[in-house]
């Protein structure tokens, strides 16, 4: 995985600038435990901190073209899963490779193709390259946006990192928010390209940004796009098998110890199949991947069902491990233990944003710490909702009728924006304004149904919008402690597979994710295949609730009555003096918020333009 960062100037001598670029860099520390370097010329800077995963001697970074007299230099993040078929493609072509790293063959793919390189690569990544010759700066982010990638324009060029803690690090960026950035923080609605820091933006999905001497310029190399689907049932049963099955492969490819998330739903139990399978051809019938869980002390005595939760997980995933000949364990916390403010603050200070989910995230961020004492690598099942249809709104007729973002009524997130309404923001006005770009951006068959295209919407705006803060939390919380996280759903040839399959073949047998359920049939107990969707866990401890509580009285009147000013105390009330055993999701989702927005006030003492 790793973590990069540097500048273009063309006016500036970067050379001059040592302590600013190792700054930076070691703000990025978390995001590679194992290595460290920069990279200085005359007018750029590259700083990279590393994780090894593949070739650990040889995917020495920043790398050079030449050892001596460079005329590229690349800083490069994450994976790309076809680097054996590009670089065989790539000697054909007269490259010669010093390493059997993925890194070398994306350097070496920038010197055949340019920023061409993109369309090449299959994998989930975010990269720098500065181009010593042409004096430009190349930066890529992949597909879906698996790897995240952040700039801002500074006097006569760009800083970049892969998080906005490390342009920090540099002068002329300062943490700095005004109205804008709370409406993209407090919104939910998770825009693609800017951030909830005024001058901080996101290299978009499937995007790739230029600096030259004409000066900068944006452009998607990959998007959605609506097509027709020619396959009967069997055949689109089929196929899923295939492509989930070859996502799979792809990416069990690792020269440090890798793992599976296995929850206990479909998603994750026909991924964790799959790869146990593959493992054992690879290595011999005895071979076991391991597997991990999340629970917690209380949970099956304290389990209520809720909107988002309909059962216990533990039960499934014991079983699913079983099923499959995992080396499977459970991580138990102790729900007290996420009320720990300085688990509270490293998961603020991960994400660089007062918005998240609360316990979930500090579960999350403690369970990827166990995980990381034995494995590097985990492959998880996210994105399989939004590839075959199983979050609720696309099967809820009030969440399909309405004319907002459907998330905002089924997950009670609408309820838990804290901010004052003084503060004149008319995020109301700002949702649908959004609301009307997003759907303007969907991409439509002359001939298809009322049904079909409310659905193509449903699946577009998850894919874009809903599916990013999935993707930000998971990399964010994982690489603060060191650990990758693979994402084989996300494959692009699966999802865009996936987004021309009509509606109809999509939930052929009434339910959600019918065509994965299909596909995964002999991969997962009966119990797994046909139980209902469930979210990441919560607890259900009264003392978290109360524990909570005591935080958000405390975090109202936390530094200097800022959070007070930001907060709508009115709203928050109600919830501090409800008894803990009956705070609801979205109302304790209030109170998170708050003492999550006085850690990030504290930790960043932001700027704030209002």
């Amino acid at each position: 995985m790793c973590g990069i960062t540097g500048w273009a100037s063309l006016y500036r001598d970067a050379r001059t600038q040592s302590p600013v670029i190792e700054a930076m860099t070691a703000a990025l520390a978390p995001r590679g435990p194992d290595a460290g370097g920069v990279w200085l010329g005359e007018r750029a800077a590259i700083g990279h901190r590393r994780l090894a995963v593949i070739d650990i001697a040889g995917g020495i970074q920043p790398m050079t073209d030449r050892p001596d007299t460079p005329t590229a230099v690349l800083s490069y993040s994450g994976e790309v899963y076809n680097h054996h078929e590009l670089r065989a493609e790539l000697r054909q072509l007269g490259h010669v490779f010093r390493t059997r790293s993925d890194t070398e063959v994306v350097l070496r793919a920038y010197a055949e193709w340019g920023e061409g390189l993109a369309d090449h690569l299959d994998g989930m990544f975010a990269f720098a390259v500065w181009d010593e010759r042409e004096q430009r700066l190349l930066l890529v982010r992949d597909r879906l946006g698996v790897k995240p990638l952040f700039w801002a324009a500074v006097d006569g060029g760009v800083v970049f990192a892969s998080e906005p803690k490390a342009l920090f690090a540099h002068p002329e960026i300062r943490p700095r928010v005004d109205a804008d950035g709370l409406r993209e923080a407090y919104s939910l609605l998770f825009n693609t390209g800017p951030t909830v820091w005024s001058g901080v933006r996101e290299v978009e999905p499937g995007g790739l940004l230029v600096l030259d001497r004409d000066g900068i310029r944006e452009r998607r190399y990959w998007q959605l796009e609506a097509g027709t689907h020619g396959d009967d049932r069997d055949a689109t049963v089929a196929r899923v098998h295939d492509l989930v099955s070859s996502a799979a492969r792809s990416q069990l490819e690792a020269d440090v110890p890798l793992c599976s998330l296995l929850s206990g739903g479909i998603d994750s139990t026909v991924l964790t199949a799959l790869l146990a399978d593959e493992l054992r051809l690879r290595e011999g019938p005895d071979a076991r991947i391991r597997s991990y869980a999340v629970d917690y002390s209380d949970q099956a005595e304290q389990f209520t069902g809720d909107v988002l939760r309909t059962g216990h997980d533990t039960p499934y995933a014991t079983e699913a491990g079983a099923f499959i000949g995992t080396d499977h364990s459970t991580v138990v916390l102790d729900p007290r233990d996420l009320l720990d403010p300085e688990h509270r603050k490293a998961v603020v200070v991960a994400r660089d944003s007062p918005i998240g989910v609360g316990d979930m995230d500090t579960s999350l961020y403690l369970l990827f710490g166990e995980i990381r004492r034995h494995s590097t690598v985990a492959l998880s099942g996210e994105a399989a909702d939004e590839v075959f249809g199983g979050y609720p709104w696309f099967h809820n007729p009030k969440a399909l009728a309405a004319s907002t973002f459907p998330w905002l009524l089924v997950t009670g997130d609408e309820a838990a924006m804290p901010l004052n309404p003084e503060l004149g923001l008319r995020i109301g006005e700002f949702r649908d304004d959004t609301y009307r770009s997003a759907l303007a951006a969907v991409p439509h068959l002359d001939d298809e149904t009322p049904a079909e295209h409310r659905q193509r919407e449903m699946q577009h705006v998850s894919f874009t919008r809903w599916l990013r803060q999935l993707l930000h939390r998971k990399d964010r919380l994982s690489m603060a402690q060191g650990l990758e996280v693979r994402v084989p759903y996300c494959d692009h040839r699966l999802v865009e597979y996936a987004f021309t399959t009509p509606w109809a073949l999509q939930s052929f047998d009434g339910r959600e994710k019918s065509l994965l359920r299909a596909a995964g049939t002999g991969l997962a107990p009966d119990s797994v295949l046909h139980r209902p969707k469930n979210h990441y866990p919560a607890t259900h401890h009264p003392d978290y609730n109360r524990g909570l509580q005591d935080m958000a009285r405390d975090a109202l009147g936390a530094y200097g009555g800022r959070v007070r000013d930001l907060a709508d105390e009115m709203r928050i009330k109600p919830c501090l003096d409800t008894p803990p055993g009956e705070l609801e999701w979205g109302h304790r989702l209030r109170l998170e918020r708050v003492v999550d927005l006085a850690l990030w006030l504290e930790h960043y003492q932001p700027e704030l333009a209002l």
